[in-house]
């Protein structure tokens, strides 16, 4: 079991920038496959960046790619997504995901949710 909880969204202007956090707590940390999906309004939930076990890899949603950066820290427990050049089309409430399958998290999203942090992007 790992319980997620998201920090670091809000409102910002078109171009800007903002870094969210996801601290994990439960079982190791390094065990999981980590991701991030985004619920816009009216839409269905989407994949946005994925991270493997120990950060080598990552997988981006050629949406965000150029743009936006996933990372992790296993020693602090902490996942991040550092959003640049962020556009009103960004605006979404964004979940951290984990599982300790790739695919399951590159797909629809894995076993193990956060409550999500609203990002506003206003143009």
């Amino acid at each position: 079991q790992v319980q997620l909880v998201e920090s670091g969204g809000g409102l910002v202007q078109a171009g800007g920038s903002l870094r969210l956090s996801c601290a994990a707590s439960g079982r190791t940390f390094s065990s999981y496959v980590m991701g991030w999906f985004r619920r816009a309004p009216g839409k269905e939930r989407e994949f946005v960046a994925a991270i493997s076990w120990g950060g080598g890899s990552t997988y981006n949603a050629d949406s965000v790619k150029g743009r936006f950066t996933i990372s992790r820290d296993n020693a602090k427990n902490t996942v991040y997504l550092q959003m640049n050049s962020l556009k009103p089309e960004d605006t979404a409430v964004y979940y951290c995901n984990a599982d300790v399958r790739l695919l399951s998290v590159q797909a629809t999203g894995g076993d193990y949710w956060g409550k999500g942090t609203l990002v506003t992007v206003s143009s």
